[in-house]
């Protein structure tokens, strides 16, 4: 299969890159910014799918640039291309459901994670706007060296020791793209392991001994998500259902 991809030097594209180079897919990557028009246009060219990773996260100040206009510029663009593959994140649910969140519940972030998961959650409307397309909704990613796991105790260091957070291993995130691209479908799909881990765990997976737990209120549902439509559409299952699994295997 022909893929144009984005986001392909970036801690999640740069794993899934050669794992779709290996499945001897012809992948074509976007060396320019989604501004620039005419590399986007030639980008998507003769195509048979895009994967569309690029995002602007945490040191980027143009998320509204990035997540939301060039997300809408490349799906304008590649409106005549099969399928597209948005890669999307969990934090664009809202607080206080009190349940695992479902592809049906309305995208609502909460204004304490800030611009990241607001323009996220716009960048999907525009893609679903636009054309039909798989939007996966990624949990917190980590493994194969991926900072993300140290770095998660910047926030998770001030958490009650048993609020909890949902995690997916990069060879899942993977597996959830070739499951796509495989079946052809569309529609919203959560991507997560089957265990959500607790703040105590994190630190112990980071070697650390953890803290006393900080008390205080909050949602011990929210940034959990049913993966049962991803399970049941697209024969998605975690190789690695929990981070305690991948730690075993030795792929953290």
């Amino acid at each position: 299969m022909k893929i144009a991809m984005t986001g392909s030097t970036g801690r999640v594209g740069n794993r899934l890159l050669p794992r779709l180079r290996e499945q001897d897919h012809d992948v074509r990557t976007l060396t320019h910014r989604l501004a620039d028009t005419g590399a986007v246009e030639e980008l998507v060219d003769g195509v048979d799918a895009v994967v569309h990773v690029a995002a602007a996260l945490r040191t980027s100040t143009d998320f509204e640039g990035v997540n939301v206009h060039g997300t809408r510029a490349l799906a304008e663009a590649a409106v005549k291309v099969p399928l597209f593959v948005h890669i999307s994140t969990n934090l664009v649910y809202p607080g206080g459901l009190g349940r695992p969140a479902t592809e049906d519940d309305p995208t609502d972030p909460s204004p304490e994670f800030g611009d990241y998961p607001r323009t996220k959650a716009l960048g999907e409307r525009a893609v679903l706007d636009t054309r039909e397309a798989a939007i996966l909704r990624l949990a917190f990613v980590y493994g194969e060296g991926d900072p993300h796991l140290e770095e998660s105790l910047n926030w998770a260091s001030k958490w009650p020791g048993h609020q909890r957070l949902h995690m997916v291993h990069h060879e899942d995130v993977a597996q959830a793209v070739t499951k796509v691209l495989d079946t052809g479908a569309n529609g919203i799909f959560n991507v997560a392991d089957d265990s959500p881990i607790t703040a105590v765990e994190l630190h112990l997976l980071n070697d650390l001994t953890p803290s006393e737990a900080v008390q205080q209120d909050f949602d011990p549902w929210h940034g959990i998500v049913s993966t049962n439509r991803a399970q049941r559409d697209l024969g998605f299952r975690p190789r690695y259902p929990s981070a305690w699994a991948a730690a075993v295997s030795g792929v953290l």
